[in-house]
């Protein structure tokens, strides 16, 4: 929490006592960006172009269980497509996709509507693509939307459901307890 008069931040099990994340923090963010980038990288031509499936995109409900695994999925998103086939115009609207899917993540009170913000987010990421593919925005955004749809929404949401189910399973997931 925020100290409005000071700006700083109050101590929790993510922050030391003078407001700087805590190494298990920081540690859970770099292991989350790492799973991320080694899932996405693994199946490289795969992650990337006009026609993807992005299987770490999966990853992305983590943040529908707790908030505090955003850092690490931007992170590892933001990683990964350093090696796009459009290069740095991936890492700016890719990353910026992630954001705005995560954002609408953390906001849903729905799974199954967690699961549809990542085809949203694809408005953004497919300008990067058409950018610096030269491809047409329209073609290319159904290609990568229903990518992405398949992978999160199709795959990813009966996953989620059954690790929803596992009160256990989520308990072990969150970071803030």
């Amino acid at each position: 929490m925020n100290n409005e008069v000071t700006g700083t931040i109050k101590p929790s099990k993510e922050t030391n006592s003078k407001g700087h994340f805590s190494v298990r923090m920081i540690a859970i963010t770099g292991i989350t960006a790492a799973v991320y980038m080694a899932a996405t990288l693994a199946i490289a031509p795969l992650s990337y172009g006009a026609i993807q499936l992005r299987f770490s995109e999966i990853m992305v409900l983590l943040a529908f269980i707790d908030p505090a695994y955003a850092a690490g999925l931007i992170l590892g998103c933001a990683m990964s497509n350093l090696f796009s086939t459009v290069g740095m115009i991936d890492v700016i609207f890719g990353t910026l996709g992630t954001v705005v899917a995560v954002i609408g993540i953390i906001k849903s009170k729905k799974l199954f509507v967690a699961t549809l913000w990542p085809t949203v987010s694809m408005l953004v990421v497919t300008v990067g693509i058409c950018i610096g593919t030269g491809l047409p925005y329209v073609p290319t955004l159904i290609t990568v939307m229903l990518g992405e749809f398949a992978v999160v929404t199709c795959l990813g949401y009966p996953i989620f459901k059954t690790i929803m189910k596992n009160e256990k399973l989520v308990e072990t997931l969150k970071i803030k307890k």
